[in-house]
């Protein structure tokens, strides 16, 4: 096992092009399957009878909030792990300066993870007490509302896992394990696609059933 890790941990053993291949390779699916959160609640969300246009529509209006939260995400994950990665690789030295970069890239880490979970809750708290008036500005109207609203509440309430999901995942990739990355991924779009039909029709709970099989499959890439 500690074999493979460190096959796996060293980035300056064996040719370049076939570490960038066995990195970046599950980095672009994982990506591509990302993308596949939105299609699918969209694509179920339009088999809704009678009411699908209205819902597509509220539903579509929540985007631009739903991206300012990836871009938190992204602000804390992606300004981490280069500070983590460099960490790693100097602590390679050895020694008692090796320790305090092994240190150091814990430290980034875990103040990373606490960031997420701060600014999740806050985000959380201020979009649910202004949602109504930012909903309109974005082109809600009295028809598509109720939608967007049902929607963008229950997304807000699990944001906190999609931003560990999504910020912490780097650090995965930054180790060496890209296709462990990948999979936490890939687990949360296979659980978002079963559990959408499940919840929208089964359960009968609309768009509400939409965004909580997004939140359910972000918690358990999350965890």
């Amino acid at each position: 096992m500690a074999a493979d890790i460190k096959k796996n941990d060293d980035f300056s053993k064996g040719p370049i092009s076939k570490t960038v291949l066995r990195l970046a390779v599950p980095m672009v699916l994982a990506q591509f399957v990302n993308v596949l959160y939105n299609i699918v609640d969209r694509m179920y969300i339009g088999h809704i009878s009678d009411t699908s246009v209205d819902a597509l529509t509220g539903v579509g209006v929540t985007f631009p909030i739903l991206l300012m939260v990836t871009a938190f995400a992204n602000l804390f994950g992606s300004g981490g792990t280069p500070l983590f990665s460099m960490a790693r690789g100097a602590a390679q030295q050895g020694g008692e300066e090796g320790e305090k970069q092994r240190e150091r890239a814990a430290d980034v880490m875990n103040n990373t993870f606490s960031m997420l979970v701060i600014t999740g809750v806050i985000l959380c708290m201020v979009v649910l007490l202004i949602k109504k008036p930012v909903l309109y500005l974005f082109g809600a109207s009295d028809a598509t509302y109720p939608y967007a609203d049902s929607y963008l509440s229950v997304y807000m309430l699990g944001s906190v896992f999609m931003m560990v999901s999504l910020g912490m995942n780097g650090f995965i990739n930054a180790q060496g394990f890209a296709n462990r990355g990948m999979l936490t991924v890939v687990i949360g779009a296979v659980v978002n696609i079963a559990l959408d039909p499940l919840l929208i029709f089964v359960f009968d709970m609309g768009v509400q059933g939409a965004a909580l099989a997004t939140v359910l499959s972000q918690l358990v890439s999350a965890v």
